[in-house]
This record gives structure tokens, sequence and C-alpha cells, in this order.
């Protein structure tokens, strides 16, 4: 079984950097994935990075200010983001895959953590 917990939300100001993460237990996952939820709006993508960190997608809305990385001694994945506007305020989610090529799609996402809010203020 695999268990995700995402960690480092809360409330920042517009233009501030925040860092994600989110620690992973169990087998058999390779991809890992950052998706978000507004209030009244589908579960997005936002970042994916590969087993090896040598494929990594990003959501034109966050490319250049968000930072998706790996450390897998730790079986952590971090989010780093930066330039943070009001419209980056969402619920955060996790997620792993058994796939080892990287994705942007939700389905294809096997494991889901709880998630964790980020609010930027304006």
């Amino acid at each position: 079984q695999v268990q995700l917990v995402e960690s480092g939300g809360g409330l920042m100001q517009a233009g501030g950097s925040m860092t994600l993460s989110c620690a992973a237990s169990g087998r058999n996952w390779y991809v890992m994935g950052w998706f978000r939820q507004a209030p009244g709006k589908e579960r997005e993508f936002v970042a994916a990075i590969s087993w090896i960190g040598a494929n990594i997608y990003y959501a034109d809305s966050v490319q250049g200010r968000f930072t998706i990385s790996r450390d897998n001694a730790k079986n952590t994945v971090y989010l780093r983001m930066n330039s943070l506007k009001p419209e980056d305020t969402a619920v955060y989610y996790c997620a792993a895959g058994r796939r080892v090529e990287t994705t942007t799609r939700r389905q294809e996402y096997d494991y889901w953590g709880q998630g964790t809010q980020v609010i930027v203020s304006s």
C-alpha cells in the first residue's frame, strides 16, 4: 500500500514563495506529480517528474514560477512555488503512479495524498 503525505501549505502574500513536500511510503511507484483544485473547479495538473528526474512537465500557468524535484533516497517529492499569485490558491495534491513515463493525465496516477491548502492573498 502506498501512502502519500503532503506538507508545507499555508497562507502567503502574492509574490511570495512556498515549498510543498510529499513523503511517500510503500513500493512500486515511479512517476510523481502535483495537481491542484480550486473551489468550484476541476482538479488540474500542475507538474510531474519521472523516476530519475529526466522528464519534467509543467502546466503553462506555472511554467517558470514552480519547480518540481524529487529525492528518491528520502522518497520525497517537492514543489517549489515562486512568485505566487492569488489564482494559485487551491488544495494541492501529491500523486504517484506505477508507470515509468511522465504523464499529465490525472487518471494515470494510482495513488493520491490527502491534499494541503495553499492560500495566496492579494
